[in-house]
Protein backbone atom coordinates (compact mmCIF):
# COMPACT_ATOMS: atom_id res chain seq x y z
CA UNK A 1 0.00 0.00 0.00
CA UNK A 2 1.22 3.50 -0.79
CA UNK A 3 2.06 5.79 2.10
CA UNK A 4 0.18 9.01 2.83
CA UNK A 5 1.75 12.22 1.55
CA UNK A 6 2.37 15.48 3.42
CA UNK A 7 3.24 18.68 1.56
CA UNK A 8 5.12 21.20 3.69
CA UNK A 9 6.08 24.75 2.71
CA UNK A 10 9.15 26.42 4.20
CA UNK A 11 10.74 23.19 5.50
CA UNK A 12 14.43 24.09 5.32
CA UNK A 13 14.64 25.33 8.92
CA UNK A 14 12.65 25.96 12.08
CA UNK A 15 9.10 24.69 12.45
CA UNK A 16 8.86 23.60 8.82
CA UNK A 17 11.86 21.33 9.20
CA UNK A 18 10.48 20.07 12.49
CA UNK A 19 7.19 19.08 10.87
CA UNK A 20 8.99 17.49 7.90
CA UNK A 21 11.05 15.30 10.21
CA UNK A 22 8.03 14.38 12.33
CA UNK A 23 5.86 13.38 9.37
CA UNK A 24 8.76 11.37 7.90
CA UNK A 25 9.13 9.47 11.19
CA UNK A 26 5.36 8.89 11.19
CA UNK A 27 5.63 7.17 7.79
CA UNK A 28 4.54 9.90 5.41
CA UNK A 29 6.13 10.49 2.03
CA UNK A 30 6.88 14.18 1.61
CA UNK A 31 6.61 17.03 -0.86
CA UNK A 32 8.87 19.87 0.29
CA UNK A 33 8.49 23.41 -1.04
CA UNK A 34 11.06 26.19 -0.50
CA UNK A 35 13.14 28.85 -2.24
CA UNK A 36 16.56 27.62 -1.09
CA UNK A 37 17.24 24.76 -3.50
CA UNK A 38 20.50 23.69 -1.89
CA UNK A 39 19.04 23.36 1.61
CA UNK A 40 15.88 21.80 0.17
CA UNK A 41 17.83 19.06 -1.58
CA UNK A 42 20.06 18.47 1.45
CA UNK A 43 17.07 17.97 3.74
CA UNK A 44 15.37 15.71 1.21
CA UNK A 45 18.47 13.51 1.00
CA UNK A 46 18.69 13.29 4.81
CA UNK A 47 15.06 12.26 5.15
CA UNK A 48 15.31 9.65 2.40
CA UNK A 49 18.34 8.10 4.10
CA UNK A 50 17.20 8.38 7.72
CA UNK A 51 13.48 7.65 7.44
CA UNK A 52 13.33 5.65 4.22
CA UNK A 53 10.57 7.83 2.78
CA UNK A 54 10.07 9.22 -0.69
CA UNK A 55 10.69 12.97 -0.89
CA UNK A 56 9.69 15.19 -3.79
CA UNK A 57 11.11 18.72 -3.90
CA UNK A 58 9.50 21.76 -5.50
CA UNK A 59 11.72 24.86 -5.60
CA UNK A 60 9.29 27.77 -5.36
CA UNK A 61 9.01 31.34 -4.13
CA UNK A 62 5.45 31.63 -2.82
CA UNK A 63 5.53 35.40 -3.33
CA UNK A 64 5.47 34.67 -7.08
CA UNK A 65 2.12 33.80 -8.65
CA UNK A 66 3.57 31.30 -11.15
CA UNK A 67 5.36 29.42 -8.38
CA UNK A 68 2.19 29.31 -6.28
CA UNK A 69 0.39 27.80 -9.24
CA UNK A 70 3.08 25.13 -9.61
CA UNK A 71 2.57 24.05 -6.01
CA UNK A 72 -1.21 24.26 -6.37
CA UNK A 73 -1.11 21.88 -9.33
CA UNK A 74 0.76 19.33 -7.22
CA UNK A 75 -1.83 19.67 -4.47
CA UNK A 76 -4.64 19.05 -6.94
CA UNK A 77 -3.13 15.60 -7.51
CA UNK A 78 -3.88 14.87 -3.87
CA UNK A 79 -2.09 14.87 -0.51
CA UNK A 80 -3.33 13.82 2.91
CA UNK A 81 -1.64 16.66 4.80
CA UNK A 82 -0.86 20.26 3.86
CA UNK A 83 1.32 22.28 6.23
CA UNK A 84 1.25 25.95 5.24
CA UNK A 85 4.34 26.92 7.21
CA UNK A 86 6.13 29.42 4.96
CA UNK A 87 5.89 32.97 6.29
CA UNK A 88 7.72 36.27 6.17
CA UNK A 89 8.39 38.93 8.79
CA UNK A 90 10.12 42.21 7.98
CA UNK A 91 11.86 44.84 10.08
CA UNK A 92 11.20 48.57 9.93
CA UNK A 93 8.13 50.76 10.16
CA UNK A 94 5.09 50.32 7.91
CA UNK A 95 5.08 53.92 6.71
CA UNK A 96 8.71 53.85 5.58
CA UNK A 97 8.83 50.27 4.25
CA UNK A 98 8.90 49.51 0.54
CA UNK A 99 5.33 48.76 -0.58
CA UNK A 100 6.56 45.90 -2.78
CA UNK A 101 8.17 44.26 0.25
CA UNK A 102 4.92 44.59 2.20
CA UNK A 103 2.96 43.14 -0.72
CA UNK A 104 5.39 40.23 -0.94
CA UNK A 105 4.87 39.60 2.76
CA UNK A 106 1.10 39.40 2.26
CA UNK A 107 1.50 37.21 -0.83
CA UNK A 108 3.40 34.62 1.23
CA UNK A 109 1.52 34.97 4.53
CA UNK A 110 -2.00 35.24 3.09
CA UNK A 111 -2.37 34.70 -0.66
CA UNK A 112 -0.26 31.53 -0.73
CA UNK A 113 -2.19 29.97 2.15
CA UNK A 114 -5.49 30.76 0.45
CA UNK A 115 -4.37 29.45 -2.95
CA UNK A 116 -2.74 26.26 -1.67
CA UNK A 117 -5.60 25.41 0.67
CA UNK A 118 -8.07 26.00 -2.16
CA UNK A 119 -6.14 23.54 -4.32
CA UNK A 120 -5.74 20.92 -1.57
CA UNK A 121 -9.32 20.69 -0.31
CA UNK A 122 -11.21 19.16 -3.28
CA UNK A 123 -9.15 15.92 -3.40
CA UNK A 124 -9.21 15.72 0.41
CA UNK A 125 -12.99 16.03 0.39
CA UNK A 126 -13.26 13.43 -2.34
CA UNK A 127 -11.18 11.06 -0.21
CA UNK A 128 -13.14 11.90 2.93
CA UNK A 129 -10.01 12.66 4.94
CA UNK A 130 -7.21 15.20 5.18
CA UNK A 131 -5.51 17.79 7.33
CA UNK A 132 -4.58 21.40 6.64
CA UNK A 133 -2.29 22.95 9.23
CA UNK A 134 -1.86 26.71 8.80
CA UNK A 135 0.97 28.26 10.79
CA UNK A 136 -0.27 31.56 12.18
CA UNK A 137 1.13 33.23 15.31
CA UNK A 138 0.23 34.55 18.73
CA UNK A 139 0.62 37.87 16.92
CA UNK A 140 -2.64 37.01 15.16
CA UNK A 141 -4.46 36.78 18.49
CA UNK A 142 -3.00 39.83 20.25
CA UNK A 143 -2.37 43.37 18.94
CA UNK A 144 1.37 43.23 18.35
CA UNK A 145 4.14 45.67 17.52
CA UNK A 146 3.86 44.81 13.84
CA UNK A 147 0.89 45.88 11.74
CA UNK A 148 0.91 43.98 8.43
CA UNK A 149 2.50 40.87 9.96
CA UNK A 150 0.02 40.69 12.84
CA UNK A 151 -2.85 41.41 10.46
CA UNK A 152 -1.74 38.64 8.11
CA UNK A 153 -1.63 36.13 10.96
CA UNK A 154 -5.03 37.27 12.24
CA UNK A 155 -6.34 36.52 8.74
CA UNK A 156 -4.87 33.02 8.92
CA UNK A 157 -6.61 32.36 12.24
CA UNK A 158 -10.01 33.60 11.01
CA UNK A 159 -9.63 31.78 7.70
CA UNK A 160 -8.82 28.51 9.45
CA UNK A 161 -11.66 28.82 11.96
CA UNK A 162 -14.16 29.57 9.22
CA UNK A 163 -13.05 26.60 7.15
CA UNK A 164 -13.07 24.31 10.18
CA UNK A 165 -16.71 25.23 10.78
CA UNK A 166 -17.65 24.68 7.15
CA UNK A 167 -15.84 21.34 6.91
CA UNK A 168 -17.29 19.81 10.08
CA UNK A 169 -18.32 16.21 9.46
CA UNK A 170 -16.39 15.82 6.20
CA UNK A 171 -13.33 14.06 7.62
CA UNK A 172 -11.14 17.02 6.66
CA UNK A 173 -9.68 19.15 9.46
CA UNK A 174 -8.26 22.66 9.31
CA UNK A 175 -6.10 23.98 12.14
CA UNK A 176 -4.35 27.26 12.97
CA UNK A 177 -1.07 26.96 14.87
CA UNK A 178 -0.33 30.09 16.92
CA UNK A 179 3.16 29.85 18.42
CA UNK A 180 4.90 32.63 20.29
CA UNK A 181 8.66 33.18 20.09
CA UNK A 182 10.38 30.00 18.88
CA UNK A 183 14.13 29.41 18.59
CA UNK A 184 14.38 29.46 14.78
CA UNK A 185 16.00 31.62 12.08
CA UNK A 186 12.81 33.68 11.64
CA UNK A 187 13.77 36.85 13.55
CA UNK A 188 17.35 36.88 12.30
CA UNK A 189 16.20 36.59 8.69
CA UNK A 190 13.70 39.38 9.22
CA UNK A 191 16.35 41.61 10.80
CA UNK A 192 14.38 41.91 14.04
CA UNK A 193 16.38 42.50 17.21
CA UNK A 194 15.25 40.07 19.90
CA UNK A 195 17.86 41.01 22.49
CA UNK A 196 16.43 41.28 25.96
CA UNK A 197 13.46 38.98 25.33
CA UNK A 198 12.61 37.17 28.55
CA UNK A 199 13.85 33.58 28.47
CA UNK A 200 10.49 32.18 29.61
CA UNK A 201 8.90 33.41 26.38
CA UNK A 202 11.03 31.20 24.15
CA UNK A 203 9.79 27.85 22.85
CA UNK A 204 11.72 24.99 21.24
CA UNK A 205 10.82 23.59 17.82
CA UNK A 206 10.49 19.98 18.98
CA UNK A 207 8.16 20.98 21.81
CA UNK A 208 5.94 23.01 19.47
CA UNK A 209 5.76 20.19 16.91
CA UNK A 210 4.94 17.58 19.54
CA UNK A 211 2.21 19.67 21.18
CA UNK A 212 0.77 20.60 17.79
CA UNK A 213 0.52 17.02 16.57
CA UNK A 214 -1.24 15.99 19.77
CA UNK A 215 -3.69 18.89 19.43
CA UNK A 216 -4.42 18.06 15.77
CA UNK A 217 -5.16 14.47 16.77
CA UNK A 218 -7.68 15.80 19.30
CA UNK A 219 -9.35 17.99 16.68
CA UNK A 220 -8.38 21.35 18.19
CA UNK A 221 -8.76 24.15 15.68
CA UNK A 222 -6.71 26.98 17.23
CA UNK A 223 -3.52 25.56 18.74
CA UNK A 224 -1.44 27.65 21.15
CA UNK A 225 1.70 25.83 22.30
CA UNK A 226 3.19 26.60 25.71
CA UNK A 227 1.48 27.31 29.01
CA UNK A 228 2.86 30.85 29.05
CA UNK A 229 1.18 31.70 25.75
CA UNK A 230 -2.06 30.00 26.70
CA UNK A 231 -2.11 32.26 29.77
CA UNK A 232 -1.22 35.38 27.76
CA UNK A 233 -3.88 34.83 25.11
CA UNK A 234 -6.53 33.92 27.68
CA UNK A 235 -5.72 37.07 29.60
CA UNK A 236 -5.85 39.05 26.39
CA UNK A 237 -9.46 38.02 25.88
CA UNK A 238 -10.47 39.03 29.39
CA UNK A 239 -9.04 42.54 29.68
CA UNK A 240 -9.83 45.68 27.62
CA UNK A 241 -8.07 46.01 24.27
CA UNK A 242 -6.33 49.24 25.28
CA UNK A 243 -4.70 47.42 28.17
CA UNK A 244 -3.59 44.58 25.87
CA UNK A 245 -2.12 47.11 23.41
CA UNK A 246 -0.20 48.79 26.21
CA UNK A 247 1.22 45.49 27.43
CA UNK A 248 2.24 44.26 23.97
CA UNK A 249 3.86 47.62 23.27
CA UNK A 250 6.08 47.13 26.31
CA UNK A 251 6.98 43.59 25.27
CA UNK A 252 7.72 44.76 21.70
CA UNK A 253 9.77 47.82 22.66
CA UNK A 254 12.74 48.34 20.34
CA UNK A 255 11.66 45.63 17.91
CA UNK A 256 10.34 47.62 14.98
CA UNK A 257 8.62 45.39 12.47
CA UNK A 258 6.08 45.98 9.76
Amino acid sequence: MSRPVALITGPTSGLGEGFARRYAVDGYDLVLVARDVERLNRLAAELRDEAGVQVEVIPADLAVAADRETVAERLKAGVEVLVNNAGIGTAGEFWSADLEVLQGQLDVNVTAIMALTHAALPPMLAAGKGTVLNVASVAGLLPGRGSTYSASKAWVVSFSEGLANGLAGTGVGVHALCPGFVHTEFHERAGIDMAGTASFLWLEVDDVVRETMAAVAKGKVVIIPGLQYKALTTGGRLVPRNVVRALTKVVGKGRDRT
